[in-house]
């Protein structure tokens, strides 16, 4: 038998560059990604090293050189505050705290707001009125002022602080899972588990659950520079970490009253508290190019 001269062959498709692969080119384009995640590792690995490092005692005072201006001495880099210490050793000694307080806050708010969402997505009915009531009722009040209220019930200290933090975080991850949920109950792989007899805690928790997983990755990364904003509002107020404790937002606050004489011992912490807040975000955009198929590319053209 002849062949036909017009036999039909498949398309060849170009084989198309894996996810993370993409993902490292389109953040080597855009850099902003990479820019961010830059600026937390150098805070990161510095704070850990803060322990090792040459640096002077962050509650050292030296009377004789109060609010000595930034590069006046090779001992005192950043300057000194107004009780005469060093300005550099404190920043990075503060920023362990500030960066432990965003993490920690953030924790608590996915654990709690996450469990919230997936019960109220997931059961639904009297459930789902009940948890997003009480949700309701956390976002009537605006976020710091309710983060005041209960460190101002609980009394100052750092740890109550992100307690605060992190009730008023709640809300979000609760709303935006609880939505992600809702969805998914009513896909059919869902319903191939309780056909084939699963319970309701292992369908929730095996197969729901990990449908929020990209969505936490680039909440959690937008939330941790909220969470230090926060904390270091709250230090500012005078009801997060307590002196002699190295704090951004306590630098911050003991600067305020200097910022027409030396607005160095202000405007340090500060721009440290935007360097690393921004950081945060521009990871957190960048995780999210890449994990929503909308814009990452991963949905494949129609044809």
């Amino acid at each position: 038998m002849r062949k036909s001269q017009h036999a039909v062959t498949a398309p060849v498709v170009p084989r198309r560059p894996g996810s993370w692969k993409r993902w490292w080119s389109t953040a080597f384009r855009s850099q902003t990604p990479l820019w961010g995640a830059g600026i937390i590792a150098f805070v990161v690995i510095v704070a850990l090293l803060a322990p090792i490092l040459p640096l002077r005692d962050p509650n050292e005072l030296h009377t004789s050189i109060k609010l000595m201006s930034p590069f006046q001495s090779a001992s005192f880099p950043l300057g000194t505050d107004q009780l005469g210490r060093d300005i550099f050793s404190r920043l990075i000694w503060g920023g362990r705290v500030s960066i432990v307080a965003g993490i920690s806050a953030a924790a608590m708010s996915v654990g709690l707001g996450t469990a919230l969402g997936l019960l109220a997505g997931y059961m639904g009915g009297k459930t789902d009125i009940f948890v997003m009531r009480i949700v309701d009722i956390l976002m009537a009040f605006p976020p710091l002022v309710l983060a005041v209220a209960i460190v101002g019930a609980l009394g100052p200290g750092l740890r109550n602080a992100l307690i605060g933090a992190g009730i008023i975080g709640i809300p979000l991850y609760a709303r935006v899972i609880r939505g992600v949920i809702l969805v998914e109950r009513e896909m059919d792989y869902i319903t191939a588990a309780r056909a084939v007899g699963a319970g309701e805690l292992r369908i929730m928790l095996r197969h729901a659950f990990p449908a929020t997983i990209t969505t936490l990755t680039v909440l959690i990364s937008l939330d941790i520079g909220y969470k230090i904003i926060i904390t270091a509002g709250l230090s500012f107020l005078g009801l997060g970490s307590q002196p002699p404790t190295s704090d951004w937002g306590a630098m911050l606050a003991e600067g305020r009253s200097f910022i027409s004489t030396a607005p160095h011992v202000a405007t340090i912490p500060g721009t440290a508290i935007f360097f690393l807040v921004l950081a945060f975000n521009l990871l957190g955009d960048g995780l999210r190019d890449f994990l929503d198929p909308r814009t990452s590319g991963n949905i494949p053209p129609r044809t």
